[in-house]
């Protein structure tokens, strides 16, 4: 970018007595810039592509499905993908501690959420082979929860786990369905777990 000012005194725009005697200034000013776009030439292809999470339209058996998808090819198109649409649906509050999977976890920064998944009773949904619906039911008109049974990609890796949805009334996710928990059968954490 180029700017170029320039001042000259040779002719007078303005004069202003200052103690009885004028003074007389001229004050020339040319700018010359590239000015840029206001929008990118890409902007609206950019908005087509905003990052996979909830949306208006999905109900929540889309939802769940979505985030089973996006496990099953997690490291696509960059490493831990899935798990970040996993974040993306999740209802918690990022302040707070957080019982999404189970016990009390501090889930604020998306690194511990993370490590959850790849601990190991969670990282079976990592990449897995197959999935099977083993029941889902309405529990309220906002509330809606499926247990899903997953084979992982190691040998004889297989586990069951149950998501609760809710459809968020009032704020900014107003009629969005979140995931308001992933839980495991059985006693998942009995080991600890470090994240």
């Amino acid at each position: 970018m180029m700017v170029s000012l320039g001042l000259s005194s040779s002719s007078s725009l303005f004069s202003k007595s200052f103690n009885g005697s004028t003074k007389s200034s001229i004050y020339r000013c040319r700018a010359s810039a590239d000015v840029p776009d206001f929008l990118s030439v890409d902007w609206l292809e950019s908005r087509r592509k905003r990052p996979f999470g909830p949306r208006l339209s999905f109900n929540a058996v889309e939802c769940v499905q979505y985030q089973l998808d996006a496990l099953m090819l997690n490291d696509q198109p960059r490493p831990d993908y899935g798990v970040e649409v996993m974040y993306r649906f999740a209802g918690f509050d990022p302040f707070e501690r957080s019982l999404y999977f189970g016990p009390s976890f501090d889930l604020g920064q998306f690194e511990r959420f993370r490590r959850i998944f790849h601990h190991s009773t969670y990282r079976v949904l990592l990449n897995h082979k197959e999935r099977k619906i083993l029941s889902t039911l309405n529990v309220e008109e906002n509330r809606y929860k499926q247990r899903v049974w997953i084979r992982g990609a190691r040998p004889e890796e297989e586990e069951t786990f149950e998501f609760t949805m809710v459809q968020r009334v009032g704020g900014f996710w107003d009629g969005y369905w979140l995931t308001e928990s992933l839980l495991h059968d059985g006693d998942s954490f009995s080991g600890g777990v470090a994240y």
